[in-house]
């Protein structure tokens, strides 16, 4: 099997004549990595994102993620894909009628688990995150950052290969975000990929790793700093 857990090559996002997301974006991430996609505002951050988790289809180039070509999958396979790609969202995208324990639950009651499995992972994922106690209150209960540390069991209680997060601090005050980015590099430590976009230098100086620089939809830099 592949060591690279992500190939992009030369691809491009364009959405009218004028109006380029991405432009010639070329990058591997390994099995097992950390890294940032960084930039401000229009950068093509978000951009990268939705394509990795098929949301939006390259214009042009290949996305190989997992060992799989994605740059033209079907609408039917989709599904099945995102069973092996985690995604954060910054605004959480909770469902305000489900408790925490139903809104973790979701991804694998879609995949028709076993209540006994369910159960299991469910409770496994929210003592990681630090939330059992809090399995059967609403989203609306909780604050911010819990809000996000539920997304985040959400997002990895189906053990995806790769994770991805949008801005999943930028909701949030400097203490939690320092908190939630302490998370993402405890379940990096447990072997999944983690890719975040920021621009948040001040985390990504705390928690450092590769960061790749995006300006106008163009890859201006891939540079890596060691965890301290």
């Amino acid at each position: 099997m592949s060591a690279k857990m992500v190939r992009l090559h030369r691809v491009g996002k364009q959405y009218s004549e004028t109006r380029y997301a991405l432009r010639d974006v070329s990058f591997d991430l390994e099995r097992g990595e950390f890294a940032y996609v960084t930039g401000i505002n229009g950068a093509g951050k978000t951009t990268l994102l939705k394509l990795l988790f098929a949301m939006e289809r390259a214009s042009s180039g290949s996305i190989v993620v997992n060992s799989r070509d994605i740059s033209d999958i079907s609408r039917s396979r989709i599904p099945q894909y995102r069973r092996e790609v985690g995604f954060v969202f910054q605004d959480f995208k909770l469902l305000p009628d489900l408790n925490v324990f139903d809104n973790v639950a979701l991804p694998l009651e879609v995949r028709k688990m076993t209540q006994g499995e369910i159960e299991h992972r469910v409770r496994g994922v929210l003592s990681l995150v630090g939330l059992e106690d809090r399995r059967k209150d609403f989203p609306l209960t909780l604050s911010g950052g819990e809000q996000q540390r539920v997304a985040i069991a959400r997002s990895i209680v189906g053990k995806p290969a790769l994770l991805l997060g949008d801005e999943p601090t930028g909701n949030l005050d400097n203490r939690t975000a320092r908190e939630i980015m302490a998370l993402f590099r405890e379940i990096h430590t447990m072997g999944t990929t983690v890719l975040i976009a920021t621009h948040d230098e001040n985390l990504m100086d705390e928690f450092p790793s590769r960061v790749i620089e995006l300006e106008h939809g163009v890859m201006i830099a891939d540079r890596q700093q060691g965890w301290t």
